[in-house]
């Protein structure tokens, strides 16, 4: 068995017990098993928080990307840009509304979206690009603020695995139009079981998706669209507001193993350590690094009991799901990063110390290569 956990969901739960058993008892004893008060004060709560107007609870990160997109009538004949390198949802979300999937590569340096190749994918077809802060790294936004102006884009970040992440001093999900974020349980701020949230200003898009999330209906049994059900559990916003009291506490450790891991790995050999856009500051979901035998350096640490993880080794236009479509594309960054990169052990139940024993042992498998 490891010595050290990849991710430990658990250690916010043990670490909260007496807040988070109030927190349930609260609920059971409201009554208020759909909606009710703990829903309205996380939703309060987080759309502070992130510095907006408006926070919707969803049933998980995936309706938080596909409500607003069919919020906004994109569909059939739109296109829509999304980063070559993702998690698949990002895809799908897009796929769901019938619009089109327009892949761009990654940069080499940050694997996020390369916003030199976002402005020639754009057409007149074009409706909206989804910039994703990957392993919780926010994309400079400026540069796609001004491209969506000039060609009257919606912008809807994929905030997934970045809450708290800022550039230019502003947090992810006030950054664009609107944000999807994502609880699963192994997210930063994650649920004890699936959740998402829609985050915006636009007081238009909160009401659409709000009713779209909610059978079409603001009041009940008038449905005025044809929406569905997906719907935040009060009981888990209520243990998502406990949380986000000491997101900012957990997200500072995370920052301080990242930093330790920059310093014990730098200049290792063929080691390609995450770089991080200027201007911006990650809250470091993952720490991804890079390798050209990933595999034989992944079993190495597995041997020293250090876990790892990949995310993700398989390119999504290389998928299952679309290789139908996109097999044919050359997405050459995305094919390397998604062939070299290797997840080391990240989170707040890492201690100062547990992070310079890991990167010593991922010296160690270094020169056992």
């Amino acid at each position: 068995m490891a010595l050290f956990s990849f991710l430990d969901v658990g250690f916010t739960y043990r670490s909260l017990q007496a807040e988070m058993d109030a927190a349930y008892r609260a609920v059971m004893d409201s009554g208020y098993f759909i909606g009710g008060k703990a829903l309205d004060q996380f939703e309060a709560d987080y759309a502070e928080w992130c510095g907006a107007r408006h926070c919707i609870g969803l049933g998980n990160g995936l309706e938080a990307l596909v409500l607003p997109l069919r919020a906004k009538g994109i569909g059939p004949g739109d296109e829509v840009i999304v980063p070559a390198n993702t998690f698949i949802a990002t895809w799908l979300a897009v796929a769901q509304t019938g619009a089109t999937v327009v892949p761009v590569d990654a940069d080499p340096a940050t694997m996020n979206i390369d916003l030199d190749l976002v402005e020639k994918a754009v057409t007149p077809r074009t409706k909206a690009i989804i910039p994703v802060h990957l392993y919780g790294a926010p994309v400079p936004s400026a540069r796609l603020r001004a491209l969506a102006e000039a060609h009257g884009l919606f912008i809807l970040e994929d905030a997934a695995q970045a809450h708290g992440g800022m550039d230019e001093n502003r947090k992810v999900g006030t950054l664009g139009h609107a944000a999807a974020f994502s609880f699963y349980p192994g997210k930063n701020l994650g649920a004890f079981g699936d959740g998402g949230a829609l985050v915006t200003d636009d007081d238009d898009l909160a009401k659409a998706v709000r009713m779209l999330g909610n059978y079409g209906s603001q009041v009940k049994y008038y449905h005025e669209l044809q929406g569905g059900n997906s719907r935040l559990d009060p009981l888990q916003a209520a243990f998502l507001s406990v949380k986000l009291k000491h997101l900012d506490a957990w997200t500072e450790r995370r920052r301080e193993i990242a930093s330790v891991y920059d310093r014990a790995l730098s200049g290792l050999a063929d080691l390609r350590l995450p770089e991080v856009a200027a201007g911006t500051q990650p809250v470091w979901h993952l720490y991804v690094v890079r390798h050209p035998k990933r595999e034989a350096l992944q079993a190495a640490l597995a041997a020293l009991e250090v876990p790892t993880a990949l995310h993700y080794p398989v390119p999504n236009h290389q998928s299952g799901a679309f290789k139908s479509e996109y097999g044919h594309l050359s997405m050459p960054v995305t094919e390397e990063i998604c062939s070299t990169c290797l997840s080391l052990p990240m989170g707040p139940h890492l201690s100062i110390a547990d992070g310079e024993e890991i990167a010593a042992r991922v010296g160690q498998a270094l020169r056992s290569l």
